[in-house]
């Protein structure tokens, strides 16, 4: 039963990754080597223990500023540390890292529209074994058909949920760096201004869903989706329209 749920969780928590990336590839006029895309996708992958570990061990210290006055007057100082810069930060900017050491200056990046994409399988590789981490739950002693419904319930909520935020607050990275890439004298600020709105949306999806009440709690994840998914949309059609030659 235990390899039986092992591959269950793998190929329930690679599926929503596999989705969304078919439907980002449809999107770009020109294909990209398809062993940069799986290069790019394992890369996401595979930062995804380390970013956790390292999550960990800070989460670990952050709980010792309940002893420091200031924090223990105003605990949701702590909250707001945890969920945007130990959580948002770090994975924001690490899936940025997978994309700057790996493709820029890379023969496969020739247009800026490449830059978004790159952006999203990363956060996609990142999403899958973060999905396959999540569902490695306590299963206690539900039957075989049980735990499928519940991986596959897991999965779909993911599907719309963490892993669709993970590509969009990616995609509004890459959005910026692609832009940056027409404007040579604002590229970093560019950049930066890029991980930092994608770290505050990502930290108050996370923030919200975890500490605010109903229907708050439904709301405001659901307009920050709803209102990334539709910022994304516009930024792939106008960065479509981008023809030269990518300098980043």
């Amino acid at each position: 039963m235990d390899f039986f749920r092992l591959i269950l969780y793998i190929i329930f928590g690679i599926l929503p990754s596999l989705a969304w990336l078919f439907y980002y590839l449809q999107k770009d006029l020109h294909p990209e080597p398809k062993r940069m895309i799986v290069k790019i996708f394992l890369w996401g992958s595979f930062i995804t223990v380390p970013v956790f570990l390292l999550q960990v061990a800070l989460i670990t210290l952050s709980n010792q500023l309940h002893y420091i006055s200031f924090f223990n007057n105003y605990p949701g100082a702590i909250e707001i540390i945890k969920w945007f810069f130990i959580i948002a930060f770090i994975e924001e900017t690490f899936k940025y890292i997978v994309v700057k050491m790996n493709v820029l200056g890379s023969y496969a990046l020739d247009e800026p529209l490449d830059i978004m994409l790159y952006m999203v399988v990363a956060a996609l590789g990142f999403a899958a074994v973060e999905n396959i981490l999540y569902l490695f739950s306590p299963a206690g002693n539900l039957s075989f058909a049980s735990i499928i419904e519940a991986a596959m319930a897991v999965s779909l909520i993911r599907f719309i949920g963490a892993t669709f935020l993970h590509t969009l607050c990616s995609g509004l990275v890459g959005y910026f760096m692609a832009k940056s890439s027409l404007r040579a004298k604002k590229r970093f600020r560019m950049t930066i201004l890029g991980i930092i709105l994608a770290t505050l949306l990502h930290g108050l999806y996370d923030f919200s869903i975890i500490t605010l009440q109903s229907p708050l709690v439904w709301i405001v994840p659901a307009m920050i989706i709803i209102g990334l998914a539709l910022f994304m949309m516009y930024d792939f059609d106008e960065i479509k329209k981008v023809k030269s030659i990518c300098k980043i």
